[in-house]
């Protein structure tokens, strides 16, 4: 513990606290409002291949190095490659990347020193001062991230433009789909205040919590900024539970199919593509095999679109991914609803694309 003392008063020196959130600001001044498009990322099992949801975990976690921390498989190159392709196509110098997790802010010099490492540069991180319950009688308050993540995604938002819209990634470990989801719902003030105050204290989120949500709720304009959820499969969910939460809740099994929905909704190239399956290949053992049974899942669940299944279909021949006899088994649909390039509907009866009726309280 002796390193965790030492490093306290630097992380605080460096950072701003409001309740247990702990933000780390790296854009030096930036004026983050001017993106019409940002992407919002969790750490733990999402980006990092990491346990801090156990005693053990968490400690182990905090004391790793740096050049030992694993990535989940392709999450930086899925970065990296989305980085190029907003340099190139909008003339963002800067990539507008934001970190949530729920580590404690004395691992931030390691983690900020992994992404240096990985040549990412989030903007700002988000951290959860958490090490006051690395006790057993207060053990149970490591794996409430409800309050802390809404509220960290909330003092995001009064930061960012009227308009924007924000791409967010999370995994089935920590409750992410329902923390964006009612993060959605606080914007666009989908229940009372009663009502949200209610649910909030029923999911475990303190008084001080719920004040300061409601506080944040009145600074920033009615609007849905949450245009994609992401969810890592991480602890091998069944991703027709994601279902509940409406077709914006994507529930993915690798970075590959990340990839394809992102080149579907034209947030990423063929090109870079390309470059995410090398990575997957080289780096992390994945074979042609792995990758076509992701592509046949994708258009299975009816999410990848024919225009978007024929192109990338061409793609994977042209790299030798798939031989030019491979037929898929099940037809994919025509888009129905295409808004900016981005599809929010295939032709057929599906769940809606937002629900405005989610069970948050109960798993089924």
């Amino acid at each position: 513990m002796s390193e965790i003392k030492n490093t306290k008063q630097a992380w605080q020196n460096r950072s701003e606290t409001q309740l247990d959130v702990v933000c780390f600001d790296y854009n030096e001044g930036m004026d983050i409002s001017k993106f019409s498009e940002v992407y919002v990322w969790d750490l733990d099992k999402t980006y990092l291949d990491t346990k801090i949801d156990s005693f053990k975990g968490l400690l182990s976690a905090i004391f790793e190095k740096s050049l030992t921390k694993k990535n989940v498989p392709g999450s930086s190159e899925l970065i990296k490659s989305m980085t190029r392709y907003r340099k190139k196509h909008y003339n963002d110098n800067n990539f507008p990347l934001f970190f949530v997790s729920a580590s404690p802010p004395q691992m931030e010099s390691k983690i900020y020193e992994k992404f240096q490492l990985d040549n990412i540069s989030p903007l700002m991180m988000f951290y959860k001062d958490n090490l006051k319950n690395l006790m057993p009688s207060k053990f149970l308050f490591l794996k409430k991230q409800i309050g802390y993540k809404i509220q960290a995604l909330m003092q995001l938002r009064v930061q960012l433009g009227a308009n924007v819209k924000m791409i967010c990634f999370g995994d089935d470990s920590e409750s992410d789909a329902t923390i964006y989801t009612l993060f959605s719902d606080i914007c666009t003030r989908r229940q009372t205040t009663q009502q949200l105050s209610r649910l909030l204290e029923k999911l475990g989120v303190t008084g001080a919590q719920v004040d300061e949500i409601l506080r944040l709720q009145t600074m920033i304009e009615i609007q849905d900024p949450v245009d994609k959820i992401y969810i890592n499969l991480a602890t091998d969910t069944d991703p027709l539970y994601y279902i509940k939460y409406g077709r914006r809740c994507m529930a993915t099994y690798d970075s590959f199919q990340i990839a394809l929905d992102l080149v579907q909704d034209q947030r990423l190239s063929l090109e870079e593509l390309g470059q995410i399956i090398t990575s997957l290949k080289v780096n992390y053992g994945f074979t042609s095999n792995m990758l076509v049974k992701s592509f046949e899942d994708l258009i299975k669940r009816r999410i990848l679109g024919l225009s978007s299944y024929e192109m990338i279909l061409n793609y994977l021949i042209e790299q030798k991914v798939l031989s030019q006899t491979w037929q898929c088994q099940i037809q994919p649909l025509r888009e129905k609803r295409v808004e900016n390039g981005k599809v929010y509907e295939l032709e057929g009866i599906f769940e809606p694309w937002i629900r405005s009726d989610i069970d948050y309280l109960h798993e089924y």
